[in-house]
């Protein structure tokens, strides 16, 4: 059976979460080819067995060997382990003891990688059924995604117009990339939360220095996003992760090729990074959990 299916297979038993991105009209999937709505706006499912519910063709920055590179990173090399494991816990924390059923949807997936390994670290942990759903606007990442993960949902969609009905996720996770609180607001279940990633000071330092000197690029703060998601949501707990891995290659070259923090750098300062057989690494992250704001 070919991906294509098997995927169109499984989004059928979800088809209810989704909205036509055009009409905002109800979806179901037809024939195990396309999801389409009830006014025949069709998307058909990639032989990847992803769906690309985009209205117009977006170009972003993100290739694919970005994405490759980030899988490799993470998936391979564990470099992002502790925080899957801790969101994983934060999620089972607050998810309730009763809870038979967990919809997670990733906003900004990438690659998948950190959605897949949350999902799977809940499902052999407990006896919850986790429905997983990534959503990215780089369809290169979509691709990697579907490719290497089978037990989820992958779209390319845009958040500010996600293609789903009101309040159909438990669970909306936002790690390290941009957000669009109306939107999580709308798509967040009642009693649902958001678990929200950003950079600390600490965060890939190492690169900074080596990349950035003595410049302002060299420090991070991350005031204004966290007081920015205060404004949308009621924070019930934030934490913060700090470890140091040890990378070599070819580690130390996915982790250069994987971040935006070299794509303005010279060349010969990458190369010279590139040149070291091994490097400490800081992951330096803070952890929010907010919920809707009661009226």
């Amino acid at each position: 059976m070919t991906q294509r299916k098997l995927s169109a297979m499984y989004v059928r038993e979800f088809e209810s979460i989704f909205k036509c991105p055009i009409c905002h009209s109800s979806m179901q999937v037809m024939e195990f080819e396309s999801l389409t709505c009830t006014n025949r706006h069709s998307y058909d499912f990639t032989k990847q067995g992803y769906l690309n519910l985009l209205t117009h063709p977006i170009k972003t920055k993100y290739g694919k060997e970005l994405f490759e590179a980030r899988r490799k990173l993470i998936a391979d090399g564990g470099f992002f382990e502790p925080l899957c494991e801790a969101m994983a816990d934060i999620i089972k924390e607050y998810q309730g003891t009763n809870q038979e059923t967990l919809s997670v949807l990733d906003t900004g997936c990438g690659e998948g990688s950190h959605l897949a390994a949350i999902c799977d670290i809940i499902r052999s942990q407990n006896k919850t059924a986790v429905t997983g759903v990534g959503v990215d606007l780089a369809k290169e990442g979509v691709l990697v995604a579907a490719k290497n993960y089978i037990n989820n949902i992958w779209c390319v969609a845009d958040l500010a117009n996600t293609p789903f009905r009101n309040q159909q996720f438990d669970v909306i996770l936002n790690i390290l990339s941009p957000s669009n609180y109306s939107e999580f607001n709308r798509l967040l279940k009642d009693d649902g939360f958001v678990v929200k990633v950003v950079p600390q000071s600490g965060y890939l330092i190492e690169l900074r220095e080596a990349f950035f000197g003595d410049s302002d690029k060299q420090s991070y703060s991350n005031v204004d996003t966290v007081d920015h998601f205060n404004k949308h949501f009621t924070v019930v707990n934030q934490s913060r992760i700090q470890y140091t891995m040890n990378l070599q290659h070819p580690f130390i070259d996915a982790l250069v090729q994987m971040t935006p923090l070299t794509w303005d750098i010279a060349e010969e300062k990458v190369k010279e990074f590139l040149e070291k057989d091994s490097v400490e690494i800081t992951v330096d992250l803070d952890i929010l959990i907010g919920r809707k704001p009661t009226i």
